[in-house]
């Protein structure tokens, strides 16, 4: 349950609060290659991509995307499907069409990643938290950057013993420590040099400060039992495998798959048979023609795949 008053930190402990982030974030920053841009769109890119993604799987798929889709005019000029091909192995699907369709909105209203937070939170698929980590490491502007590492550290430092924690109260917690806008310094990382430099030398800024978080965070989820769990809005995460979810990402690999085929694609009882060996070889119960088409037209509906005369394609 949690508390009916919960008390405020002092302003004492805040500024504890902030010199000890600070302190573990210069002992513990990891130089990640989204780090050492400013490129909002790049940027924008690893914040989708780290989304309930481990770092290590993210490092590479992010170089690799770049290199097929540089700029939101080349994302946007490509095709869904192409789009999905080059996400495959990353998860939630959704994702990469909703990025699709935002890079697609931002050509259309001139081609340049929006800096204000309602014009991002305007774009498909990008909340607060996404927004706030576009403007802090693009723009090195404050926000509230509830992300999972921000309120492990918060729970962890600020919040100890407590269950229930609502996100009204993290957020302002993230608020009333995060830094004010800072200063632009261009392309040069401001933190590459923090493990090398004491708190006292960094920048004080909110691009330094949430890297400080997220590393801490890090560290701690690592460490110590997940504070997160204490947070109200924390849910564990269903199992993947034999899901609903699951089949479907299934049944969007096998139509990007059939691509190649001289048809561009595959007839429905095909796709039907093949999810179903799919199934049968991980131990699970075979899928059905009715419950295939139930997929398919799930999928077509939200510009996954089309079906075109007898032919499915992606």
């Amino acid at each position: 349950m949690p508390d009916a008053t919960p008390t405020a930190p002092t302003p004492e402990e805040l500024l504890a609060f902030r010199a000890t982030v600070r302190e573990r974030g210069r002992e513990l920053y990891r130089d990640l290659p989204w780090r050492r841009t400013r490129d909002p769109y790049a940027i924008w890119i690893s914040e989708v991509m780290l989304q309930q993604t481990q770092v290590s799987r993210v490092d590479g798929r992010w170089q690799r995307w770049l290199e097929r889709f540089p700029t939101p005019a080349a994302l946007a000029a490509a095709e869904p499907a192409d789009v999905l091909d080059e996400w495959q192995g990353l998860g939630y699907n959704r994702r990469a069409l909703a990025v699709h369709r935002a890079a697609q909105a931002v050509c259309e209203a001139g081609g340049q990643m929006p800096v204000a937070e309602r014009d991002l939170v305007a774009l498909p698929g990008i909340g607060p938290a996404t927004a706030a980590g576009i403007r802090a490491f693009a723009f090195n502007l404050h926000g509230v950057y509830l992300e999972t590492n921000v309120r492990t550290v918060l729970l962890h430092e600020l919040l100890a013993g407590r269950d229930g924690v609502t996100d009204r109260e993290l957020s302002a917690l993230a608020d009333l420590t995060c830094p004010p806008d800072g200063v632009d310094k261009g392309t040069v990382p401001l933190s590459t040099s923090g493990a090398g430099e004491s708190s006292a030398e960094q920048p004080d800024d909110p691009r330094t400060w949430y890297y400080a978080m997220l590393d801490y965070g890090a560290y701690l989820k690592r460490t110590v039992p997940n504070p997160s769990r204490r947070a109200k809005a924390h849910a564990r995460q269903s199992r993947f495998e034999g899901s609903h979810r699951q089949k479907r990402a299934e049944m969007v690999r096998l139509l990007l798959a059939h691509r190649a085929d001289p048809a561009g694609g595959a007839h429905e009882d095909a796709l039907a048979k093949e999810l179903s060996q799919l199934e049968q070889k991980a131990g699970r119960t075979a899928i059905g023609a009715k419950d295939a088409r139930a997929l398919l037209l799930e999928l077509a509906a939200e510009g996954f795949c089309r079906q075109e005369g007898s032919i499915w394609r992606a």
